[in-house]
């Protein structure tokens, strides 16, 4: 019987819809309702460049006027101004050796999705920690930082209250946070304070932990910085996301003097922190270095309105 090759498998045109689909759901970032897909229908392909503009209509301001029979209102108008974001383009190959496992499965085409679709969901994480890093070292985004590290003793450690305290960075628009992504040593801290709540279905099987009734998202790739943790507050939506589609997403090769089959896969997106636009050089995103540099990063929205706080502590 003939083995089984990569290119038997794969199905280009359904294997990278079920990639990005499967990503999605396995990646924490989009349970919590960090990451929701954009509003704006984006076409880098139709349009060009490697930056779209996201525009938006600033709020209303100014006093209300005093009614009277002998002067007319003053007309105001409404401005206008843009977010900006930047294409990403990554790409990754694998030869059999790494996939002969799922190659000899009995669904290989499902169990290599599964496979490049965690391998996708710890990218996508790992590249917005990088732009989340640069967005808030931006010289206009320290509204929306609380940084108690320097602090003596105890008031440099994360506590319910100082918690709070991150929370009202956004004001009356606190009720837009819902969820925290934080480091394991954070939530194991919180956890032996007693403040980790752990949401459970009908039958009692764990669904995800929260803090302080915010969904809770733990990733190592969190900042520390000699003992300071960096902890992110989001709102739902925070972050935009679309997949722009490679123009070639998925190909199949064989190197035919080794022996080996060869995967590779694709990915053109979209990963926005919503109302702080890219303001370094055009084209195609840096790596992650890049992204987390803060002259790249303005801010557009007004504090209260970006759905991101930084929380920068320490744990003893």
């Amino acid at each position: 019987m003939a083995e089984t090759k990569i290119a038997n498998v794969i199905v280009p045109e359904l294997f990278n819809q079920y990639v990005i689909n499967k990503t999605a759901e396995k990646s924490a970032l989009w349970q919590s309702g960090i990451v929701a897909g954009l509003d704006e229908a984006i076409a880098f392909g139709s349009a060009g460049g490697t930056t779209v503009n996201l525009p938006f209509w600033n709020d209303l301001s100014g006093e209300s006027e005093v009614l009277t029979d002998a002067t007319a209102l003053t007309v105001n108008n409404i401005t206008a101004s843009k977010d900006v974001a930047i294409l990403h383009a990554r790409g990754k190959a694998w030869g059999a050796n790494d996939l002969a496992k799922a190659l000899s499965g009995d669904d290989p085409m499902g169990a290599i999705g599964d496979l490049v679709a965690d391998y996708w969901a710890r990218q996508y994480q790992s590249i917005l920690l990088g732009s989340l890093k640069g967005v808030f070292a931006a010289a206009n985004m320290s509204g929306n930082i609380l940084d108690i590290s320097g602090g003596t003793g105890a008031a440099a450690v994360i506590d319910g209250a100082s918690f709070i305290d991150a929370s009202y960075k956004l004001g009356d628009a606190v009720d837009k946070l819902t969820a925290v992504a934080m480091h394991s040593a954070v939530m194991a801290k919180l956890a032996k304070d007693g403040l980790i709540q752990t949401i459970r279905d009908a039958d009692g099987v764990e669904l995800y932990n929260t803090y302080m009734n915010k969904r809770v998202v733990v990733d190592d790739g969190l900042p520390v910085d000699t003992g300071v943790y960096t902890t992110y507050l989001f709102g739902e939506g925070a972050v935009g996301y679309q997949n722009v589609g490679a123009p070639v997403g998925v190909e199949t090769d064989r190197d035919s003097l080794a022996g080996s089959d060869i995967l590779i896969n694709r990915q053109h997106f979209v990963l926005h922190a919503r109302g702080v636009k890219w303001a370094g050089t055009t084209g195609i995103a840096p790596n992650n270095t890049g992204l987390a540099t803060g002259t790249n990063w303005s801010r557009v929205y007004e504090n209260k309105q970006i759905r991101m706080v930084a929380f920068k502590h320490k744990l003893a």
